[in-house]
């Protein structure tokens, strides 16, 4: 079994501390072997057993003390990563931290000489604004919350799910092809349009529209959040609730016929 040795764990509390130990004795042993040749074989078993006592007291206590402190700053300095870079709401990754993740990812693309596909979906809660207005803020935070729980049920574990507006998501599909994306996001529309939420008793149907492209090849963030956001747009026109998607294949190919579904 492979022992965790992250800044975070026991393991490397643990394995530090006997290294450091161990070597603290070799060095009492070493220094102290130049007289044991002068000592007589009682006094030798007690510079010995000093030898292994006083830097295992010591030395041993002092490194486990030091570990443990370090063990906890990394822990919390995890923590405050974490919180950075979650939204607070939803448990999600806010804008900041998806935008970085996505685009971490299709730098690592342009990097590599073979083609690597994905795709880009943008969330919008529909008539938001309106729940709001009739149930309240505090209803309005339940159904985003019911929201990224039911897009987060239909994604893999590869898969990037982000807050990325007030009532917009944007979700990373990494190493799919259009076909696939369009049934992940069209999966997502009708999980949510069969959530139940009936705040106070009030039934509240949920739905989304949703804007997605495609790509495969190298690209950026830039590009295909602007694709993704004109087919939001377009679906939105058209009258919501649906799922409009554009396979845009790589720069140097055209992009394929827009595909929307309601």
């Amino acid at each position: 079994m492979k022992l965790d040795l992250s800044p975070t764990s026991w393991g490397r509390v643990i394995a530090v501390t006997a290294a450091g130990t161990a070597f603290f004795i070799g060095v009492a042993f070493f220094v102290d072997s130049f007289n044991f040749p002068y000592l007589s074989p009682e006094a030798v078993w007690r510079a010995q057993l000093t030898d292994i006592l006083l830097p295992l007291v010591l030395g041993g206590s002092f490194l486990f003390f030091l570990m443990w402190k370090i063990r906890q700053l990394a822990i919390a300095q995890r923590d405050l990563t974490v919180v950075a870079a979650t939204d607070s709401l939803t448990a999600v990754l806010n804008r900041g931290a998806f935008s970085m993740l996505v685009e971490a990812y299709l730098e690592q693309v342009r990097k590599q000489a073979s083609a690597n596909s994905g795709a880009l979906l943008i969330i919008d809660a529909d008539h938001f604004k309106s729940i709001n207005d009739r149930l309240g803020h505090d209803c309005g935070d339940q159904a985003l919350k019911l929201i990224a729980q039911t897009i987060k049920d239909q994604l893999r574990g590869t898969d990037i799910v982000g807050r990325i507006g007030g009532e917009e998501f944007g979700v990373f599909l990494p190493g799919v092809d259009p076909s696939q994306s369009w049934l992940v996001a069209e999966s997502i529309r009708r999980r949510i349009r069969e959530v139940e939420f009936s705040p106070g008793g009030r039934s509240c149907p949920l739905s989304v529209t949703i804007g997605g492209t495609a790509f495969n090849g190298p690209t950026t963030y830039e590009e295909i959040f602007s694709a993704a956001d004109r087919r939001l747009y377009a679906a939105k026109s058209n009258g919501r609730d649906q799922v409009s998607f554009d396979p845009m294949v790589s720069q140097q190919t055209p992009p394929a016929a827009t595909i929307t579904v309601h």
